[in-house]
């Protein structure tokens, strides 16, 4: 693999800010989309809006070195790994779905839309695995890797903005707050179509962890996020929630200042979440227990993308502009950084339901 610079070497972290979250070196010149860590160890792959595609390799003490780089011809909207970890899979504003192989450093492309891919998912199929690609062509296709053509295509009602799959599950999320629910035994057909519960634009939907297929989390534009479950006889135990949400004026909470919903991670291990927002915080929450675990004020500006690697230790997230006021708000000077945050277990941990 080849490296950025020569001056992309590591940079450890000091020791005397061992509880403070680090910065990693050489982080993308544009607006970060999407981060995903590898399933099988500390890799850090990061879409962006510069049209590339870097992974960056995390050492024990939040070290990173960046290790491989590729092009997009447009921005990068979203990135995921396959199960074993080997190839990397990227989509973009240039409607192409990409595959680097690691192993070889190649990259090839994998799949074509008629619009911008949103996102990109692997399927982890019994058999032999699939990726998922989402469009603002409101289809999501799938694509046998050995095969040029998808193998299938599913019409969306609308434009696909976020997707989330933890096998057999596949939730979609698009435009108009349609929410598409897939049983992927049987892929081309939807098993359940619903309207968001937020009022607003769906920013997000990210299924559970723990318990898997049970359900999923969704977040909006509007500063809520709802949990949601997939079977009519566990519905009583869906609820939604305010966060990211700022009083205008003190102890006055009909002035709130309400910020998008960037993006919802579940952790690996507990099935505890994160949140992130257009506010800069950053808050860990425990569904079961209808609580939240920790926050954090990670910076003034936008939190835009975030993800736990494979053991729950480490926490991601890139601090950069989240397009939510358009090419408008693009204004020189955005800071554009990634974070490392080591996680310690009673941040992340389930508390006992009261």
């Amino acid at each position: 693999m080849s490296f950025f610079s020569a001056n992309a070497s590591a940079t450890a972290a000091p020791t005397a800010a061992a509880d403070k979250d680090v910065e990693v070196t050489d982080p993308p010149t544009d607006s970060i989309s999407s981060i995903s860590f590898s399933p099988q160890a500390d890799y850090l792959a990061v879409g962006s809006w510069d049209n590339s595609v870097r992974i960056y390799e995390v050492g024990p003490q939040g070290q990173t070195q960046g290790k491989a780089m590729y092009q997009h011809q447009g921005p990068v909207l979203d990135v995921c790994w396959n199960t074993d970890g080997t190839k990397l899979f990227s989509g973009g504003a240039d409607n192409a779905g990409r595959m680097f192989d690691t192993t070889t450093g190649q990259a090839i492309q994998v799949a074509q839309h008629d619009a911008p891919i949103k996102v990109v998912a692997w399927v982890n199929a019994p058999q032999a695995g699939i990726l998922a690609t989402g469009s603002w062509d409101k289809t999501v296709k799938y694509w046998d890797l050995r095969a040029q053509a998808p193998i299938a295509t599913v019409q969306l009602p609308e434009r696909c903005y976020s997707l989330d799959i933890q096998y057999p599950l596949m939730v979609v999320g698009t435009a108009e707050r349609h929410i598409q629910i897939y049983n992927l035994n049987n892929p081309n057909t939807v098993f359940k179509s619903m309207t968001s519960p937020l009022k607003w634009q769906t920013r997000v939907v990210s299924c559970f962890t723990a318990s898997p297929n049970s359900g999923f989390a969704v977040g909006s534009i509007e500063g809520r996020v709802a949990i949601q479950y997939v079977e009519d006889k566990d519905s009583g135990n869906n609820f939604s929630f305010k966060c990211h949400r700022r009083d205008s004026v003190p102890n006055s909470k009909d002035q709130a200042l309400v910020y998008a919903v960037n993006d919802i991670s579940f952790h690996p291990v507990h099935g505890t979440f994160s949140t992130c927002g257009s506010d800069g915080t950053i808050h860990f929450w425990d569904k079961d227990a209808r609580t939240r675990l920790k926050t954090f004020e990670a910076s003034p500006g936008p939190i835009s993308t975030t993800a736990f690697n494979h053991n729950g230790n480490l926490f991601a997230y890139a601090v950069s502009y989240d397009w939510s006021k358009g090419h408008s708000g693009m204004t020189p000077g955005h800071v554009n950084k990634l974070m490392l945050h080591h996680c310690k277990d009673e941040e992340v941990r389930k508390r006992n339901r009261k």
